[in-house]
C-alpha cells in the first residue's frame, strides 16, 4: 500500500472554518412579506398602485389643489365664453395657463376644478360602498361556510335573491323619489349616504360566495381540527383561525370591487339620479357634455378621469391577486 500523497499547502478544513458565517439566524418570511416581494417585481401593478395613491391624495387635497391651479368649481366665467356662440373662447375649449383643461360652454366653469372636486365624491362612494359590501359579505360567507347545514342553505338562498335583484332599476327608482331631507341628513350628504347604502348593501353576495367557498376549504384544515380538539369555541375559531387566513382574498376582491362601484356611481350620475347638480361629479359632467358633442374636450377629460381610475385599481388588484396566489394563473 502506498503512502498518502502529501501535497504542500494542503490541509484538512477545520470545523471552525466550516462553521464561519453559520451563526447567523435564518429569518422566516411571512405571507405578507412574500406577497410584497412578488408585488415589487410586478411593475405594472406597482404603477397602478402609485396612480391609486395619487388619486387618493388628489381627492383628499382637492380644495388646496383647486385654489392653486384652478378656480372655484361652481364659479361662472362669462368672460371666457363667446356671447354669440356660447362656446369657450380660444382653441381646444379655452385651454391655457388660466384654465388648464378649458371651460364648460354656456356657463364657463373650470373643467379642471370640477374634475378634481368630483374625485373625492367618486372615491368616497367607491371606498365606503366597498367597505359595506365586504363587511356584510364576509360575515355572511364565513357563517355559511363554517356552520353549513340549514344555515348555509338559508344564507345561500338570500344570496341568490340579491344576485337576481335588478339593482340598477331599483337604484334609479329609489334615488329618483328620495326627498331632500331624511335621517338627519340633507342635500348632497343624504344623496351620498343613499348611494353608499344602495351600492354596498346590494353588492355583497359576490364577495359572500367567495368567502363561503374559502371557508369551506379552511374548516377542514388541520389547524382548525387542532383548535377544536383543544376545546376552542366557535367564536375563537372563526376570528382567530379562519378569518386571518381569509384576509388575502378579501383584500384582493375589495381592490377589484372599488372600480366597479365607482363606475356604478358614475352611471347613476350620468342618468341624472346621482348627486344633484351643480355639485361636480364625473358622471354628471359626462351627462352635461352629451349636449355639446362638438366639443370633444368637454367629454374627454371626465371620461379620461374615470378610465384612469378604473384601470389603475384593476391593475393594482390583479397584481395583488398574483402576489397572494401565484397559482391562480
Amino acid at each position: 500500500m502506498t503512502a498518502p500523497l502529501d501535497v504542500p499547502g494542503s490541509a484538512e478544513a477545520q470545523p471552525e472554518s466550516v462553521l464561519v458565517g453559520a451563526g447567523k439566524a435564518i429569518q422566516g418570511r411571512s405571507l405578507t412579506g412574500i406577497a410584497w416581494m412578488r408585488l415589487r417585481r410586478d411593475k405594472v401593478a406597482l404603477g397602478g398602485g402609485i396612480v391609486v395613491v395619487l388619486l387618493i391624495l388628489v381627492a383628499v387635497f382637492s380644495s388646496p389643489i383647486v385654489s392653486l391651479f384652478g378656480h372655484p368649481p361652481l364659479e361662472f366665467h362669462q368672460d371666457a365664453i363667446d356671447p354669440n356662440t356660447l362656446l369657450p373662447k380660444g382653441t381646444f375649449g379655452g385651454m391655457g395657463s388660466e384654465y388648464l383643461l378649458g371651460v364648460e360652454p354656456v356657463n364657463g366653469r373650470d373643467i379642471f376644478s370640477r374634475i378634481v372636486s368630483g374625485a373625492w365624491i367618486s372615491l368616497l362612494i367607491g371606498f365606503l360602498a366597498t367597505i359595506v359590501s365586504v363587511v356584510i359579505g364576509t360575515v355572511a360567507g364565513v357563517v355559511a361556510g363554517y356552520f353549513g347545514g340549514w344555515v348555509d342553505q338559508v344564507i345561500g338562498r338570500i344570496m341568490d335573491v340579491f344576485l337576481a335583484f335588478p339593482l340598477l332599476v331599483f337604484a334609479i327608482a329609489l334615488v329618483g323619489v328620495m326627498p331632500n331631507e331624511g335621517f338627519g341628513l340633507e342635500g348632497d350628504g343624504l344623496r351620498i349616504a343613499m348611494l353608499i347604502f344602495i351600492i354596498g348593501f346590494f353588492s355583497w353576495p359576490s364577495i359572500g360566495r367567495l368567502v363561503r367557498g374559502q371557508t369551506l376549504s379552511l374548516r377542514e384544515r388541520e389547524f382548525v381540527d387542532a383548535a377544536r380538539s383543544l376545546g376552542a369555541s366557535h367564536t375563537y375559531i372563526l376570528f382567530r383561525e379562519v378569518l386571518p387566513n381569509l384576509m388575502a382574498p378579501i383584500l384582493v376582491y375589495a381592490t377589484l370591487l372599488i372600480p366597479t362601484n365607482i363606475l356604478f356611481e358614475a352611471a347613476l350620475s350620468f342618468l341624472g339620479v346621482g348627486i344633484n347638480p351643480p355639485t361636480p361629479t364625473w358622471g354628471g359632467m359626462l351627462s352635461e357634455a352629451v349636449r355639446f358633442y362638438t366639443l370633444p374636450h368637454f367629454v374627454l377629460f371626465p371620461g379620461l378621469a374615470i378610465f384612469i381610475t378604473v384601470l389603475a385599481f384593476n391593475l393594482f388588484g390583479d397584481g395583488l391577486r398574483d402576489a397572494f396566489d401565484p397559482r391562480a394563473h
